[in-house]
């Protein structure tokens, strides 16, 4: 089988699962009944994800070498998690996070 024809399989196969991921939700309806411990963990994917997508930026330095106390983004990120649980605004997260990234910039 040439490469061409394998990525032409994956692309088909990606697509088709996309399709059919997301409409099971139309064709099921609300005849799919989810059990409460599935439907508790599909609530924390989005933070999971965004979790799992960040993790690697704040632990990882731009050279590649682990090293997350000298990392400006990980007192960014300390921060942020802080203001976070203290005050549950998104938006005051967002700007503690982004003052302390800033600030440990101009100060380093």
């Amino acid at each position: 089988m040439s490469p061409e024809t394998k990525i032409w399989i994956a692309v088909l196969g990606v697509g088709a699962t996309a399709v059919v991921t997301r409409c099971s939700f139309l064709l099921f309806g609300e005849r799919l009944v989810l059990p409460e411990s599935v439907e508790r963990a599909l609530r924390l994917a989005p933070a999971a994800a965004l979790a799992a997508t960040l993790a690697p930026s704040v632990i990882i330095m731009d050279d590649g070498a682990l090293g997350a106390v000298e990392n400006p983004r990980f007192a960014a990120a300390i921060v942020a998690a802080i203001v976070m649980w203290a005050s549950r605004q998104m938006l005051w997260s967002m700007a503690a996070g982004l003052a302390a990234y800033t600030a440990v910039r101009l100060l380093a």
